[in-house]
């Protein structure tokens, strides 16, 4: 893994060299500064606008040259394209041949001016994030709010080349008008479904969605999964991996439709659980929320666990959760609220989902990567809409010697049977990655060299230390190569702790992990408490509560259409974001019971809105945070994946703890209680969401 200043020397064209942005030279003024403004020989407005200046000369340069390649590229169409016209008048196979090679020859060098976009667009947005790492100033709130918001906005040449997208056009319609199937006069305007998969138009599409953010809703499914990918383009075609073995793959994705089956499957009659074992309703809230407390424990040892093997994590995994539903099921007869909550604990201590979600990041080839990321969240919501669903099917009561079967048990019960044929399928089908020996060397640098690394992690805190500048290490942690400057491997090292880890979190990211946290806790308290408050304003009964809970589970893949398809193409990702959480706020306020009557339209309408805005915040949501979060987050135990899912359990914990608190100031007050806390989250997100807005760029 190199450095990011080094991965950029490395893929630039070497005739177009002096015109990419000069990362090193500008990270270079950077420490500068930082050793000026230490011995007071430079003040900050200097500062800013010494910098500031000095980006407009480099986002300029780069301007001027798509400028004058875009001009280069045109003037070959237009040649191109007479000669076509005077092929439709005397058609002739080896010229339309010859024809269809010059377009592709123009689509290749189309495809090497995308990819140096998209290299700058990167360094850019880095360099911006360093500055304010090294500073702590809103450097690139003010600098995007004055450039790229202007009406002569050079900045926004590079982020958003219009000019280009026409150039796409041209090629891709006259290589669809000259390939063999000769007589068929259909256009790719009049039928964009059409069958024409050229090599060149197919990578200038892969390079024009990368560089625009759009998706599809793959592309919107996969950002759930928060699997981060390379920063730079490439030219090199991914090739497969070794490690790959599809049973394996379909394995974990398995196992992440079980889990949260079990999650789920307790929902709607928790509440009559806790009733029949002498402990109050609202103790639903603590039976539901222990699952989450043993998770966040679970996450860090099975994903440490998951760097020497994946298959023991997942035994081990199936083991815990059959034994803690079969407690959770004979908590029953037994009487004991201890039990049944020692049960769910022991489900929580077997959640594998850090560890599923890791093997997709290290083991799955590239070419097929998003798709297991697509498959992974589709089984998470499958099995959020499937737990409430069984639940409801599970109405029968009956006894086998001291064995009660009923609606409260059977969940517990199914679920350890499943989870008893998973470990038998898992025992015959897995096949454990193979671990080169590239993997074992950096495993032992990285236990070898950790004194060091949380000596340089330390010194984040403090950027600006009297003479230990140049050897603190960055925060994306990328070598340039340029001497003693930086440390070539540790400074490129996965974080080593929870603690470290955090330290690497800027104002961007904390900003993003509260998003998520708040988006988990509403979607918590909407959740667990449906049952009690159902019951109480309703009368519902359990079939009710889980065909309402099943139905919110299924609007996720439909909503996930929708938002990647189109929405997410219309709009900015950080506009999406700030439009969520409002919608996310007008679901909470609608949902409180203060002046009249609850009813059911009110509830289903209200629970309806918070859940659909926060599945689709929760996409943008990761997304911007992959976007935005250090490279060195994307690898090791202690990766961006673990701490979002670190955030939100926590979330949930803290909801489901809320509403057993709550549940002591009575039931008639249960709803709004446990509302205000949300409110209060939800506002403060907004908040600190407009205050980074422009960093999100």
């Amino acid at each position: 893994m190199v450095g990011f200043g080094k991965n950029l020397k490395e893929r630039q064209i070497e005739e177009w060299k002096g015109f990419y942005i000069d990362y090193k030279l500008m990270k270079k003024k950077v420490k500068q500064y930082a050793r000026q403004m230490e011995s007071g020989g430079l003040e900050r407005r200097h500062v800013l606008k010494d910098f500031s200046r000095m980006l407009d000369n480099q986002i300029e340069t780069i301007v001027l040259f798509l400028l004058e390649q875009q001009g280069q590229l045109g003037s070959r169409l237009t040649k191109l394209n007479k000669e076509r016209d005077l092929l439709l008048e005397e058609p002739d196979i080896a010229k339309i041949s010859e024809l269809r090679e010059a377009y592709r020859d123009v689509g290749k060098d189309l495809l090497k001016l995308l990819l140096f976009i998209d290299m700058n667009a990167v360094g850019l947005r880095k360099i911006l994030k360093k500055f304010d790492k090294r500073f702590g100033y809103r450097f690139t709130d003010y600098y995007v709010k004055t450039r790229a918001n202007h009406s002569y906005s050079q900045l926004q040449q590079v982020f958003k080349q219009v000019g280009l997208w026409a150039v796409v056009g041209a090629i891709s319609r006259n290589l669809a008008d000259l390939q063999d199937r000769q007589g068929s006069y259909l256009s790719i305007y009049d039928q964009p479904a059409l069958p024409f998969q050229d090599p060149v138009v197919e990578s200038i599409k892969a390079a024009v969605d990368r560089l625009t953010h759009s998706t599809n809703f793959l592309h919107f499914m996969a950002q759930h999964a928060l699997i981060m990918h390379e920063e730079l383009p490439t030219h090199d075609v991914p090739v497969d991996d070794k490690r790959y073995h599809f049973m394996s793959l379909v394995l974990n994705l398995a196992n992440t439709f079980l889990y949260m089956v079990n999650t789920y499957i307790i929902v709607p009659t928790a509440d009559d659980y806790s009733l029949s074992l002498g402990a109050p309703a609202t103790v639903c809230g603590i039976v539901i929320g222990s699952m989450a407390v043993a998770q966040l424990f679970s996450s860090v040892y099975l994903s440490s666990w998951s760097n020497k093997s994946y298959f023991r994590p997942l035994i081990f995994s199936s083991i815990v959760l059959f034994m803690g539903n079969a407690m959770y099921a004979l908590a029953y007869d037994s009487k004991s609220i201890v039990v049944l909550l020692f049960g769910r604990l022991c489900c929580g201590l077997g959640s594998a989902r850090a560890v599923n979600r890791r093997y997709i990041s290290d083991c799955v080839p590239l070419r097929i990567r998003m798709q297991a990321s697509a498959a992974f969240v589709s089984a998470s919501a499958l099995g959020m809409a499937c737990g409430p669903a069984f639940a409801g099917l599970l109405q029968i009561n009956f006894k086998i010697y001291k064995l009660t079967f009923n609606q409260d048990t059977l969940p517990g019960w199914v679920m350890a049977i499943a989870w008893l044929f998973y470990l038998v399928w898992l025992w015959i089908s897995f096949e454990e990655p193979v671990r080169d020996d590239d993997e074992k060397n950096e495993t032992r640098v990285s236990n070898t060299g950790r004194a060091n690394n949380d000596a340089i992690e330390n010194g984040l805190a403090q950027p600006l230390l009297p003479g230990s500048e140049d050897n603190k290490e960055d925060e994306d942690g990328d070598d340039e190569g340029d001497g003693s400057e930086e440390d070539p491997v540790e400074s490129r090292l996965p974080a080593s702790s929870i603690g470290s880890a955090y330290r690497l979190l800027t104002p961007s990211v904390k900003v993003q992990l509260l998003i998520y946290f708040m988006l988990k806790y509403v979607m918590e308290i909407l959740l667990s408490e449906s049952s009690v408050i159902t019951s109480y304003y309703f009368n519902w009964s359990t079939s009710a509560v889980s065909i309402f809970l099943a139905s919110l589970g299924l609007t996720v893949l439909p909503v996930n259409i929708i938002v990647g398809t189109y929405i997410s193409n219309m709009f900015e990702n950080r506009q999406i974001l700030l439009a969520s959480q409002v919608v996310v706020l007008v679901g909470i306020l609608f949902s409180f019971n203060i002046f009249f009557t609850y009813t059911a339209p009110q509830y289903v309408c209200s629970g309806l809105i918070m859940f659909v805005s926060a599945e689709v915040l929760e996409g943008v949501n990761l997304a911007l945070l992959s976007q935005v979060m250090s490279s060195r987050l994307s690898r090791g135990t202690y990766n961006g994946g673990l701490l979002s899912t670190e955030a939100g359990t926590i979330a949930r914990v803290i909801a489901d703890a809320t509403i057993t608190a709550a549940g002591y100031l009575g039931v008639k007050r249960l709803l709004n209680v446990t509302l205000l806390p949300s409110l209060i989250i939800c506002i403060t997100s907004i908040t600190a969401t407009c205050c980074t807005y422009n960093s999100l760029f």
